[in-house]
């Protein structure tokens, strides 16, 4: 058998097994049929959540939907992400309180958390914002600053086709199985760890 024939034999084997795959992804396309508002949560120890919700909402507002952000533990850090997409008329609340362990103060971090929550449940009721995201809400529910149940309402009674993202670490059980769509950032390897300082426009 010569190189040629070889090479073509590899050649028709790979378009049969593509072929294949188009198949099964063609399949899956036709299957899929409903169109609803999607609650996605990304969490997981390692880095890029809310870096991964925010270019979610970033493609929304390319897209011309109106989105949102409420920033829970963040609050005191200048935001990158914020700076952009103000000024494409997304809308922002920030708890402003930063982290827990900086403020040490539970009462006011509920209070906080409670203000920022009630704009997200305000959002949460308006059809014409069409992606919310709630960066760093897990911790508010594992703190116990803001009652679950409380926020499974809210989620639950919100716009049919309102998108919600919810960031953070350790996310409840109730919040995962409540999703539409669940990914986990594992971390391999953290330049913190190393020493590295956080950095403007890459870490924040």
């Amino acid at each position: 058998m010569t190189d040629n024939n070889q090479t073509d034999i590899k050649a028709e084997r790979h378009k049969q097994r593509q072929q294949k795959v188009k198949a099964a992804v063609d399949a899956k396309i036709a299957a899929a049929t409903e169109e609803k508002g999607i609650l996605l949560v990304v969490t997981g120890n390692g880095k890029g959540k809310s870096t991964s919700g925010f270019g979610t909402l970033a493609r929304a507002v390319g897209h011309g939907k109106q989105g949102a952000v409420v920033q829970f533990i963040k609050g005191t850090w200048e935001c990158g992400e914020r700076k952009l997409l103000e000024g494409a008329g997304v809308k922002f609340e920030v708890m402003g309180t930063g982290f827990t362990w900086d403020t040490q103060d539970k009462a006011k971090d509920i209070a906080a958390a409670e203000k920022a929550w009630a704009a997200a449940e305000k959002w949460l009721q308006d059809a014409s914002i069409d992606i919310l995201l709630l960066d760093e809400l897990t911790y508010m529910v594992s703190y116990h600053y803001l009652d679950l149940q409380r926020v499974i309402n809210a989620l639950q009674n919100r716009p049919p086709m309102q998108h919600v993202i919810i960031t953070g670490r350790n996310c409840h059980r109730q919040l995962i199985e409540l999703a539409d769509t669940v990914s986990e950032v594992n971390s391999v390897k953290h330049a913190f760890e190393a020493g590295v300082k956080a950095q403007p426009g890459f870490d924040y």
